[in-house]
């Protein structure tokens, strides 16, 4: 069957405005989940659901589903299979959307716990709440470094927007990254950890979020081994993943002849 060339533009045509009404929508969503992200976290009383029997298992269902889809998107093998029906180029916004999407089912059904397990008060109070502020400041400074734009999908849609080929992206060693690998990561530790009022279920989110963003380091080290190659490897022999790390996948790797001999053995 003979496929009339209009109907063909025409469909064409759709799918390109659906891209841009995608990549539109997901820079929008992005904005609004930031400022509910940073609700949630600086007012421990902002859950959405009052404490009840089941809440140990609901909120922390909730805190894994963002963990697992984050990191399972991730995936060079997740990315690949996605990019046989989505364009390369608009898999950052998708994976900006699942983001978003699992923060705020966090927001809408979070069970809050009135059980305290530590409360700040007075100048203690104050500090803690302005330390909360300095992480966010540094987490945005943090993702800058290493580019807004592709955090949020939005530079690789711009790129497919334009309809040019997306520059192969290098690997940012300038600012905090001279001193750490992930200092987004050091960031967001910041925002989980620094409350004035630490109630159970924040403990828990704490304690789960706290794990992925270690376990989410070592997968992003052998993500960026898997792209950069001895680029990356050279660099993480230099640089460690937190400081003070002096053992272990996040400690500063052995360098490039070493590694390489360790690798024929194993």
């Amino acid at each position: 069957m003979r496929i009339d060339p209009l109907q063909q533009v025409e469909r064409l045509d759709w799918r390109r405005a659906l891209g841009i009404v995608f990549g539109f929508g997901a820079q929008v969503l992005f904005a609004f989940t930031v400022c509910g992200l940073f609700i949630f976290l600086f007012d421990s009383r902002a859950a959405s659901w009052e404490d009840s029997a089941n809440w140990f298992v609901v909120d922390s269902l909730l805190a894994l589903q963002f963990a697992v889809v984050h990191s399972l998107m991730l995936l060079p093998a997740a990315r690949s299979r996605i990019a046989a029906w989505l364009p390369s180029s608009l898999y950052g916004t998708l994976f900006c959307f699942a983001t978003c999407g699992g923060l705020w089912l966090i927001f809408e059904f979070w069970h809050s716990s009135p059980t305290v397990i530590w409360q700040a008060t007075g100048a203690t109070a104050i500090a803690v709440r302005i330390a909360f502020c300095c992480s966010w400041v540094a987490l945005f400074f943090s993702i800058r470094l290493g580019g807004l734009g592709y955090q949020t999908g939005w530079t690789q849609w711009l790129y497919w927007f334009r309809r040019k080929p997306l520059p192969r992206r290098g690997l940012t060693q300038h600012g905090a990254y001279r001193w750490l690998r992930h200092p987004v990561y050091l960031s967001f530790l910041g925002l989980i950890w620094l409350t004035p009022q630490m109630t159970l279920d924040h403990a828990l989110l704490t304690g789960a979020w706290t794990a992925y963003i270690f376990v989410g380091s070592v997968l992003k080290d052998r993500r960026l081994e898997y792209y950069l190659g001895d680029e990356y490897r050279e660099y993480a022999s230099r640089v460690a993943g937190y400081p003070g790390m002096i053992f272990g996948p996040l400690a500063k790797w052995p360098p490039l002849e070493r590694r390489e001999l360790q690798r024929r053995v194993a």
